[in-house]
């Protein structure tokens, strides 16, 4: 079970994923970063105090798409390369740099918005009427009026967005440089600890001595970081305050739902109901789980285990690919071309090495392809993932073909609908392909434990808390390392009740994930699966959804969430899509138990 964590310069470059997508060389990356001050400073000098008219407005937003295009494939190229080694002081410096000259940017551009946000109701219908392709950015401008600050203050805000963003890059270098987990021991065996084995390994590790021993051992050395990590996460929420009140909103959540177009009722809808009623469910599955694994106690180490570890499948990167293709076939041959590019020109970087980032995600820049970013375990579990992350890549490849780089990205309300949805259609392609009651009791309890409890349950619980510790801020309180604590820990103990024993060092969770420096991202992945959900139970019944669904991807963010879910005959302004997709989870988690006392007689 133990493995040796490889540097990046060990690995297998095949394994990896193949940049040169986006520059071939550092001598084309810098070729490409010496044009965008010249392009910045031309805008300047062409727009400054001339945006007066729809010609001039229309002629500086094509501009500002020129410059963007170039900024992304610069700044993506950059990032991509921190999160192979954050360890890696070259890539670092290199990203340190390009934050730097973005800033300047910022700062010689950021007149636009409010220029053309003082013209008249007039010239912008004109500048919108002339121009559809500039029409959403011009009418975000408008929306954005009210809160725009004076062109120097703003100026000074984009100057210093390098300082201002600090938090992330002072979260990420703590978490992946500087926190190293020394050797546990277990029964007389030292085993090796890092953040990738713990994520990937330890929490599913069968054995319970094994995984409870890595809880243990993993959350005593976060604790010894929890000062200073806190202090970053203060930051972070007393800057996005600072930043609501100077632009007039009364609360900082009010602030981050803004530029979301969600209201305050959807995110509280969101996180109310599934702490109610999500937490029944989700406790007799744990019930079930201390069951089957005969456990004397059912804590919170204990929550990721497989329903059955000895039946999951290995697989390799080759099958996984394979399964994938079958699975999303139903979305036709174009997205299965997609597929099929992104395994054979390495857009995917499988390996585990010391310093990358953990987890996985997916970067879309305009004007290239994705890349993905995955830690491969070998088990058949990461299909699930995987697939999750080609429904982001597929989402911005149809959405960048279909708009311009101003109008791909949708709301973050909506971003993982696309990705989630894709796990449904992988779920129900494997219960088709088997009728096997372990197999299928496989497919499900996949679903509950790493869809939907990873997006529903760890997801919507750093929500619940997320929104207590902004409710502190705003009331002009403050949040140290032992408010963090409490605060996790009572979220904790409030959805699990007395049915899991909530562990020492549980209330550490908060330090592991850096959602909480993108605003108010952990309640959406609940949001998008809801839709997913939905959308995918239409699908059984209905294959024309098919073409409703991408054209919904096509869309990008050329709509708002409710009109995107819409599209897709989806109603998300009440309650009753997050009331299916609760009943739905609670349908699986009674067909597991099924399937258990049917395996088990």
């Amino acid at each position: 079970m133990a493995k040796k964590i490889l540097k990046r310069s060990e690995v297998d470059p095949s394994l990896t994923w193949d940049l040169s997508a986006l520059f071939v060389d550092e001598a084309s990356f810098d070729a490409s970063l010496e044009r965008v001050l010249p392009l910045a400073e031309a805008i300047r000098t062409n727009f400054k105090g001339k945006l007066t008219d729809a010609n001039a407005i229309n002629a500086c937003v094509d501009a500002l798409k020129e410059i963007t295009a170039v900024m992304t494939l610069v700044g993506t190229y950059a990032s991509l390369k921190v999160s192979e080694d954050q360890g890696s002081s070259s890539d670092v410096q290199r990203m340190i740099k390009v934050r730097g000259l973005f800033a300047q940017v910022g700062g010689l551009i950021s007149f636009i918005d409010n220029e053309v946000s003082e013209q008249s109701v007039e010239v912008l219908n004109e500048a919108i009427k002339q121009n559809e392709g500039n029409a959403d950015y011009l009418k975000d401008i408008l929306r954005f009026k009210a809160h725009l600050l004076h062109p120097e203050v703003e100026q000074a805000l984009a100057k210093l967005s390098p300082v201002l963003d600090s938090s992330y890059i002072i979260y990420n270098q703590a978490k992946l440089s500087d926190l190293k987990f020394p050797m546990f021991d277990v029964e007389g065996e030292a085993h090796p600890m890092s953040f990738t084995l713990f994520e990937g390994e330890w929490e599913y590790e069968p054995n319970v001595l094994l995984r409870r021993a890595a809880f243990d051992a993993f959350s005593k050395q976060l604790a010894n970081y929890q000062n200073t990590i806190a202090t970053a996460y203060q930051t972070q929420v007393q800057k996005e305050k600072l930043i609501s009140t100077m632009r007039g909103f009364d609360s900082v959540i009010d602030y981050l739902l803004f530029d979301q177009k969600v209201d305050r009722g959807m995110y509280d809808r969101q996180i109310d109901v599934i702490m109610n009623e999500l937490s029944k469910p989700m406790r007799k599955y744990a019930k079930l789980l201390q069951r089957i694994h005969k456990l004397d106690r059912m804590t919170f180490a204990d929550l990721k285990i497989a329903v059955d570890p000895e039946f999951e499948p290995a697989t390799t990167i080759a099958d996984a690919q394979q399964t994938i293709l079958e699975g999303l076939s139903v979305l036709g041959e174009d997205y299965q071309a997609m597929l099929k590019r992104a395994f054979a020109e390495r857009w995917i970087d499988y390996v585990q090495n010391d310093g990358k980032s953990t987890g996985a995600f997916c970067s879309s820049p305009y004007g290239s392809h994705p890349f993905i970013l995955i830690s491969w375990t070998e088990r058949m579990r990461e299909c699930f993932v995987l697939a999750h992350e080609l429904g982001h890549a597929g989402h911005f490849y149809l959405a960048n073909q279909h708009q311009n780089i101003l109008n791909t990205r949708p709301s973050l309300y909506f971003i993982e609908s696309p990705s989630t949805m894709n796990e449904m259609l992988m779920a129900n392609h494997l219960m088709k392909s088997s009728d096997d009651p372990r197999m299928k009791r496989w497919v499900l309890a996949s679903m509950v434990s790493r869809t939907y409890y990873h997006n529903f349950v760890t997801h919507l619980l750093e929500a619940a808390y997320q929104r207590e510790v902004y409710r502190r801020i705003d009331a002009g309180q403050s949040v140290v390392a032992s408010t963090l604590n409490t605060l996790k820990r009572e979220v904790l103990e409030r959805f699990w009740g007395e049915d899991v024993e909530i562990n020492e060092g549980a209330e550490l969770t908060w330090m592991r994930q850096p959602h909480y420096y993108m605003g108010l991202y952990p309640y959406t992945y609940s949001a998008g699966l809801t839709v997913a959900t939905v959308v995918s139970q239409k699908l059984l019944k209905d294959e024309s959804m098919i073409g409703k669904w991408l054209e919904v991807l096509k869309a990008g963010g050329t709509k708002t969430p409710l009109e995107l879910a819409a599209m897709a005959d989806v109603d998300i302004s009440t309650d009753q899509a997050l009331r299916d997709t609760v009943a739905f989870i609670a349908s699986m988690i009674d067909e597991i138990e099924d399937l258990t006392n049917q395996i088990e007689a």
